[in-house]
């Protein structure tokens, strides 16, 4: 069917919807624009012929009609573990706008670079309807900035602001309890942390969690300085030789990223240690890979496509229905 358009030289339009379906060119926008008043039986037809001729709405036009994008702008930091988080972050979010009218673009920035500056350039465009942010701050600059001039916007985190937004969570606080407690369980006596940048909320609340059931199991804590779970790989690897030089008793780690625990693993096994036996690591991953080629390392799994799926919602309704009660979740892991 679409090629039989193209070959006329035509570029589909909602007429060409119309003529396809006999619905009139209103019901086709409206179809689109996921109207209430509009079957869903209706929508299903009428996105089906949009795909298969390949429709694509003309976003100036639509911009002029209703003020908006049908662009929703995932901001994500480039220094972030790339390999399982983000990846599955934004498969999820992407996956969650799925047969909707939105689309997502995903905005960069990089290493020492504001992290304001695309936010502020999204909202003073108007390039997006809504953003997603993670990496988030207990008083996150971003966050307050949103607020203020009531721009749509949902979390990957909490603030502590976080009854009056959208926000999906994963119970750090608990995975750290949890992730402690396996060591301890495990006869571990002097327990470390890689935790994430501790500016950031999530990595308080992991080292909240760690270090209150060390305390509880009365064996030792240390949190690691100089190097966080979302450093490079070689870093870690030469930050855990200089730490277990000056700490030597450490028989238990918590790591806060997959990538990061294979490097402190690396480190390990360079000083001839085995995961194990002398130490043990406990990580958190997105993915649930890690164990089935390092089965001695501890591990967690967040479920991250959920938190995508549910922040892609949540950005949607924070945009069709500013006054309706946020969206918020909070994963909380049971260690099963």
């Amino acid at each position: 069917m679409s090629e039989e358009i193209a070959s006329r030289g035509e570029k589909p339009t909602l007429k060409t919807i119309a003529g396809l379906t006999g619905l009139a060119v209103p019901t086709i926008s409206r179809a689109l624009n996921d109207a209430p008043d509009i079957g869903a039986e209706t929508k299903r037809l009428v996105r089906k012929i949009a795909t298969e001729i390949g429709y694509v709405p003309n976003r100036a036009g639509v911009r002029l009609r209703t003020g908006r994008t049908n662009v929703i702008a995932l901001v994500m930091s480039t220094e972030h573990d790339v390999m399982n988080h983000t990846a599955r972050l934004i498969s999820s979010v992407a996956g969650g706008l799925r047969d909707t009218r939105f689309h997502l673009n995903v905005t960069p920035y990089f290493p020492g670079e504001d992290p304001m500056k695309p936010v502020r350039y999204i909202v003073e465009t108007g390039s997006a309807d809504a953003v997603i942010l993670n990496q988030i701050e207990p008083e996150d600059p971003r966050i307050a900035y949103l607020m203020e001039r009531s721009f749509p916007f949902a979390t990957h985190g909490r603030t502590n602001w976080s009854d009056k937004h959208s926000y999906y969570d994963f119970d750090n606080t608990r995975f750290g309890e949890i992730a402690t407690q396996r060591l301890c369980d495990r006869r571990r006596k002097h327990i470390a942390l890689l935790a994430p940048p501790m500016r950031q909320h999530y990595a308080q609340h992991m080292a909240e969690g760690v270090s209150s059931t060390c305390a509880a199991n009365d064996v030792s804590y240390v949190r690691i300085e100089g190097i966080t779970s979302d450093s490079p790989g070689n870093m870690i690897v030469s930050q855990i030789h200089a730490f277990l030089d000056t700490h030597p008793e450490i028989d238990g780690i918590v790591v806060g990223s997959t990538s990061a625990a294979l490097a402190v693993v690396t480190a390990l096994e360079e000083r001839g240690m085995t995961v194990g036996q002398e130490v043990d690591i406990f990580t958190k991953e997105a993915v649930p890979f890690i164990r089935l080629f390092r089965p001695d390392i501890l591990s967690l799994s967040e479920a991250v496509g959920e938190a995508g799926h549910f922040l892609a919602q949540a950005a949607i309704q924070a945009i069709k229905d500013p006054s309706a009660p946020p969206m918020q979740a909070l994963e909380v892991p049971t260690g099963d």
